[in-house]
């Protein structure tokens, strides 16, 4: 049985689902940073899905670009963790308020 992009576009689905349930589910900002780089994959998935369908590149040349942004995002985003926590002394995110009000 050949894989086709039905089933490349079914796991990128799941992925993105696991990692959006991640998102709404979890407090802690490190668990939800890493469903967000889930949500990433899966669409980077579908993307080179759907190129392989086409017959071209263009997909995979974006996955290049989107591997560079992704690794500057975890860069900042994990400083941006970090500093939080050495600030407050938690990464629940419903624990950090100082901009609710």
């Amino acid at each position: 049985m050949p894989v086709g992009i039905l089933h490349h576009l079914v796991l990128a689905g799941v992925l993105f689902a696991i990692g959006l349930t991640g998102v709404l589910v979890r407090r802690n900002l490190i668990a939800v940073y890493m469903s967000l780089e889930l949500m990433l994959t899966a669409c980077t998935l579908g993307l080179v899905a759907f190129s392989k369908q086409n017959n071209a590149m263009d997909g995979n040349l974006f996955v290049f670009f989107i591997i560079t942004v992704a690794a500057a995002e975890v860069a900042v985003g994990l400083a941006l963790i970090v500093a939080l926590f050495r600030k407050r002394g938690t990464v629940r995110s419903d624990e950090l308020t100082s901009l609710k009000n």
